[in-house]
C-alpha cells in the first residue's frame, strides 16, 4: 500500500549564494517521518529526479529532490550538461555547500524528523553526495546509482557516519570497475560501513528509462536496464529501512 503524498517547490540559498529549488514530497497528514535527499544526473533537477522523490514519499518518507546549478536549470544537452557540472567543480567546496544546504532544507520541514537522514543519488548526484557523506554529514544511510565514485577528498576514518551503499552495473564504460576497486580501497582504509552491488548488463544510467533516448540524441554510452533498476531500488529500500525505520 502506498501513502497519499504532497509535494511543493522549496526555494533555498546556499552558502555561496547560488539560489536553488528543491522538489519536495511527502506522505499527507503524517508525524515527522524520517528525509531522503535526492540529488539528479548531471542533467538538473528534472522530471526524473522528481519522480524518484515521489515514489519515496509513497513509500513513507519525506524527499527533497535538491538543485545544484541553481535556479532549477535543466537540459537534454551532454555538453550544456557537462558545462554546468564542471561549474560546480570549479570551487572545491560547492558541490558539500550547496548539497548541505539541500540536506539542511530537508531537516528543516515541518514533516521530516531531523535524526533520521539519507541521501540518494544518480550519476554526477552520487558523486554528490558521497562528497556529502565524506564531508561528515548527518546522513545515516546513503545509496548511489551509477555513480561517479572518485572523492574529492578521501574519506578518513571517523568522518563518515552513513551506511554507504553503491549500485553499479558491470558495463559502465564512464565509471570503471577499477574505478568501483579504488572506492572500495577508500572505504575499508576508512572503516566505512559500505557494499557495492554490481548488475551484469547494465551501462551507465541503468535506472532511468530515458537512458536510451539521450544515449542517442548526445552520442553517449548510456542504457536503460528494467531488472538491474528493480534490483538496485529494492537493495536502496532495504537499506533505508534497516537504517532509518
Amino acid at each position: 500500500m502506498t501513502n497519499a503524498i504532497q509535494t511543493r517547490e522549496i526555494q533555498y540559498t546556499a552558502e555561496d549564494g547560488s539560489n536553488l529549488k528543491g522538489y519536495f514530497a511527502a506522505p499527507e497528514h503524517t508525524q515527522p517521518v524520517a528525509g531522503v535527499i535526492v540529488a539528479p544526473e548531471w542533467w538538473g533537477r528534472n522530471e526524473y529526479t522528481e519522480q524518484r522523490a515521489r515514489e519515496l514519499a509513497e513509500q513513507g518518507y519525506a524527499a527533497l529532490a535538491i538543485d545544484m546549478y541553481g535556479d532549477k536549470k535543466v537540459t537534454t544537452d551532454a555538453k550544456q550538461a557537462y558545462e554546468w557540472m564542471m561549474q560546480t567543480f570549479d570551487h572545491p567546496d560547492t558541490i558539500v555547500t550547496r548539497a548541505s544546504a539541500g540536506l539542511e532544507t530537508l531537516a528543516a520541514q515541518a514533516e521530516v524528523n531531523p535524526d533520521k537522514l539519507a541521501a540518494i543519488g544518480f550519476c554526477y548526484g552520487g558523486k554528490v553526495i558521497l562528497d556529502l557523506a565524506r564531508s561528515g554529514a548527518n546522513l545515516k544511510a546513503v545509496a548511489t546509482f551509477h555513480a561517479n565514485l572518485s572523492p574529492k577528498a578521501p574519506a578518513q576514518e571517523g568522518q563518515v557516519k552513513a551506511e554507504i551503499l553503491v549500485l553499479h552495473g558491470e558495463d559502465d564504460s564512464m565509471v570503471s570497475l577499477e574505478d568501483v576497486a579504488k572506492f572500495k580501497e577508500e572505504m575499508t582504509a576508512a572503516k566505512v560501513n559500505h557494499n557495492v552491488l554490481i548488475y551484469k548488463n547494465a551501462k551507465h544510467g541503468f535506472t532511468n528509462p530515458l537512458a536510451d533516448e539521450r544515449a542517442k540524441a548526445n552520442g553517449v554510452d548510456l542504457g536503460y536496464n528494467a531488472e538491474a533498476e528493480q534490483e538496485s531500488f529494492a537493495a536502496m529500500y532495504a537499506l533505508l529501512a534497516r537504517n532509518l525505520k
